[in-house]
């Protein structure tokens, strides 16, 4: 395999992402070129660096220098930028990139096993999930601490609010841990596609309803509402979510930073009794319980 590495500016990257690959390129990722961590990216925006490494595999027998010179010309540029090109080695990726990911276990009865692992522990509550398009599979910091709050509390016949759902795992999770009933909510169709598969998959359909949160009724109520989306969102949420839990319900949020944690906490403090915050590297879970 042929590797090219372009350095180029956020504004240009996709278009050279895009232009890549329609010249036949295998894969095109995107890697930070200096040090600016992206967490809240615009809506419908794809987060990329002021300065992006734009990297693009071909097979062997594609002739590179001639393809570059055919982009440049394409995109009309008096000058290229600044690239390498390396030979890589070929791999079974598709095997390498399922080997990156095995069974997971939180608290002491809850595994999200990729389904082509098998079952550490066929006693347990084992949640099959693949890795996909939609953000949630156990293994980033914020829906980990979710996980692990999910399954060192009792959900058992309670109705739960999985509020930005992504993959459906929490919702999902909850479930399986007997949960009675779970509205999983989210503003994006992929989403909400990726959440009916993997509750289909997981055999707790007639547990889940599926819905954008514009859908959801207003007479449901929940004893446990869990959003793991973004600090800015929470913020805006606090006075909808106090309308949802119900008094003594529980409240779960993730996706924060650790130094957005007080401003979350102060957001919500006119509803909740808000616990210490939990930490996992950069970032917190916040939980509380609905005052009465």
């Amino acid at each position: 395999m042929q590797q090219i590495t372009l350095l180029t500016s956020d504004t240009m990257a996709e278009i050279f992402g895009d232009e890549l690959l329609e010249q036949g390129a295998v894969s095109v990722t995107y890697l930070d070129a200096g040090d600016n961590p992206i967490f809240e990216p615009e809506i419908n925006r794809m987060p990329l660096w002021q300065q992006t490494y734009v990297i693009a595999l071909f097979m062997e027998e594609q002739n590179v220098p001639e393809l570059l010179s055919s982009l440049q010309s394409t995109l009309g540029l008096n000058s290229f930028p600044e690239y390498k090109i390396e030979t890589v080695p070929e791999k079974d990726w598709e095997r390498v990139w399922m080997d990156e990911f095995k069974p997971i276990r939180f608290g002491e009865r809850l595994w999200i096993c990729p389904s082509w692992c098998d079952v550490p522990d066929p006693t347990a509550v084992n949640l099959l999930l693949d890795p996909g398009l939609a953000f949630g599979t156990g293994t980033h910091p914020t829906t980990a601490l979710c996980l692990e709050w999910l399954a060192t509390h009792d959900v058992l016949n309670k109705t739960v609010i999985d509020y930005g759902c992504g993959s459906g795992i929490l919702g999902i999770a909850a479930a399986k841990l007997g949960a009675r009933k779970i509205w999983a909510v989210d503003i994006h169709p992929q989403a909400l596609e990726a959440t009916l598969a993997n509750a289909t998959q997981n055999d707790v359909c007639d547990t889940l309803e599926i819905l954008y949160p514009s859908d959801l009724p207003e007479h449901i109520h929940c004893e446990l509402l869990v959003a793991n989306i973004l600090a800015e969102p929470l913020r805006q949420l606090a006075s909808h979510f106090a309308e949802r839990v119900i008094p003594g319900g529980k409240l779960i949020l993730s996706g924060i930073l650790r130094e957005q944690a007080p401003t979350i906490i102060d957001c919500y403090r006119p509803w909740f009794n808000m616990a210490e915050p939990v930490y996992a590297e950069d970032w917190c879970l916040l939980s509380g319980s609905r005052l009465l």
